[in-house]
């Protein structure tokens, strides 16, 4: 099981906490901002809010009849000074000023300045408009308004009323901790927010650093393009393959694009989740070796990763080599019993059964001798001769009667070479003596031959297998030129049509089940070549191949 390795620089800020970092500044810079605009926008507020009392405040005090009646007296001052006060605390304003038109204060905060003039401008008031103006007096720097008392028509008076700036910035700075505090506010909930996406961060990236992350990156890059061998890697989901190199989309014939399991061969497809080791798997054109392992990180898994490897040519001639050893075992076996036989012979001879002699040593011979030489004549290839010797040996010795019929013959192999009639042959013969081992009396029976245009199809075990069977027969004729015919029978229980397509399209095998890669690799030849293969149980367990000849195909 391969383990995520932990990466992280020495000293070197990983990916996630520079995130973080640039976050908290640029947060705190723009929450910053916005509480200085926030205050910018209050002190403004503040300033139109009072502009606004200011004016009222004068024209509510320069329309009242009170103020009329006291300006008409004599001494104004008298009956003015007490309302302004009254009116400038309950309005919260800092003067009011009564004035006449020639700038002399009839009331005023302070009482030492009544009776000086007044220091604003009161053009505009004396032209009959009421305006609001800043302008530092003898309070300081205020925001004040200046409008005009009629009487008659005519200006009389004029009254002023204002609010000084460190008032209004009281006003202000009593809002800051709410402004504040909000700010501060935001900044915890920005700050929460960018740890918790550092921290996802961090966990994506496994805690790496920018140029550890470019590296890592260019390295799998160039390591996925040089290994000779096909990779996948699917994620924790495992429907979705996350890296497909150039060498398994090779090998599994994949497309360009996004990679799904589905679109795996069948039996990569049916493949366990967990680990797998040197598992076959047949396709179309290859025989590949899979593993699989589960790679974790931190105890947890992370994804699936399977290595393949193109063992087609080693099993071609691991197939071939299988053959010879076959064949040299026979030679073994017959070696063997030829020193019995010979043993036997002398033995008589000593005796003096001079006859009894010739016809034991002549009886095993002619059989033996009369198959060699009916294979050799009739059976052109001399591999398939040798493959075919080889197996009645072989069953020979696991208590199997293996015949070859009458009508096998056979010019040449083709349309197939000779490699590929071994593996075909060869894998038919071998599963069904492992049938055939299972019954008391076991037996297999072979015909290899040439199927002319005038022969009649095989018989099929279903009605649409006869068809197909049919029509490649019928493109046979239309050629006017043989096709290979392979028919292998046994005394075993056979397999029904169902069970021996899901062999066919399992396409794995294990050591403890060999059958399923030997029917898989028939399958994938006779498919390749446009053949047809089929079975059937009654009245004995069959199995056919016919591949029509190149030009017929």
């Amino acid at each position: 099981m391969l383990r995520g390795e932990k990466h992280g620089g020495r000293g070197r800020l990983s990916l996630a906490g520079q995130a973080f970092v640039l976050q908290l500044v640029v947060l705190g810079l723009v929450i910053g901002i916005g509480a200085v605009l926030a205050v910018l926008d209050a002190r403004h507020d503040s300033d139109v809010t009072t502009t606004r009392e200011v004016t009222d405040v004068a024209v509510a005090v320069a329309v009242a009849p009170s103020t009329l009646w006291a300006l008409r007296t004599t001494d104004p001052t008298a009956l003015l000074q007490p309302v302004a006060e009254r009116t400038r605390k309950a309005t919260g304003m800092d003067f009011i000023v009564v004035m006449a038109p020639d700038r002399t204060r009839y009331t005023h905060t302070t009482p030492a300045l009544i009776g000086q003039p007044f220091g604003g401008n009161i053009d505009r008031a004396l032209t009959g408009e009421t305006f609001t103006e800043t302008y530092t007096g003898t309070l300081g720097p205020s925001i004040r308004a200046v409008t005009p008392v009629y009487d008659d028509g005519r200006i009389i008076a004029l009254v002023s009323a204002g609010v000084t700036r460190a008032r209004i910035g009281d006003q202000v700075a009593s809002q800051l901790p709410l402004i504040l505090g909000v700010a501060a506010a935001g900044l915890v909930v920005a700050a929460a927010g960018s740890f918790l996406l550092s921290r996802r961060i961090r966990r994506q990236t496994h805690g790496l650093a920018p140029d550890e992350l470019r590296t890592l990156y260019e390295q799998h890059d160039a390591v996925l393009h040089s290994i000779h061998e096909g990779l996948v890697v699917f994620g924790p989901n495992g429907t979705r393959a996350e890296v497909v190199n150039d060498e398994a989309r090779r090998l599994l014939d994949l497309p360009d694009g996004p990679v799904a399991r589905t679109n795996l061969p069948i039996s990569m497809q049916r493949m366990s989740w967990g680990v797998v080791r040197d598992e076959m798997h047949v396709t179309k054109d290859r025989i590949l070796l899979v593993n699989q392992d589960i790679v974790t990180w931190e105890r947890r898994p992370i994804g699936t990763v399977i290595t393949i490897r193109d063992h087609t040519e080693l099993r071609t001639v691991m197939g071939e080599l299988d053959s010879v050893r076959g064949f040299a075992e026979s030679l073994r076996a017959q070696a063997h019993e030829s020193a019995n036989r010979l043993h036997t012979v002398i033995t008589m001879v000593e005796l003096g059964r001079y006859r009894e002699a010739v016809e034991f040593a002549t009886a095993e011979l002619q059989l033996s001798q009369a198959l060699i030489d009916r294979l050799l004549s009739s059976v052109g290839d001399p591999a398939l001769a040798a493959l075919l010797l080889g197996k009645v040996n072989q069953a020979a010795e696991r208590g199997i009667e293996l015949t070859i019929t009458e009508d096998t013959a056979l010019d040449s192999t083709a349309p197939l070479s000779a490699q590929e009639t071994v593996t075909l042959v060869g894998n038919l013969i071998d599963n069904a003596i492992d049938a055939a081992a299972d019954g008391a009396v076991g037996w297999v029976e072979v015909t290899v031959h040439q199927q002319d245009s005038s022969a009649d199809p095989v018989q099929a075990p279903d009605r649409a297998l006869a068809v197909e069977l049919a029509g490649v027969f019928d493109s046979v004729r239309s050629a006017n030129g043989p096709a290979l015919y392979v028919r292998v029978a046994d005394s075993g229980p056979g397999m029904s049509a169902e069970t021996f397509a899901r062999a066919a399209e399992r396409g794995y095998s294990t050591k403890a089940d060999h059958q399923g890669l030997g029917l898989a690799l028939v399958h994938r030849l006779v498919d390749r070549h446009g053949g047809v293969i089929g079975t059937e149980r009654d009245p004995e367990s069959v199995v056919t191949v016919t591949i029509p000849r190149e030009d017929a195909r």
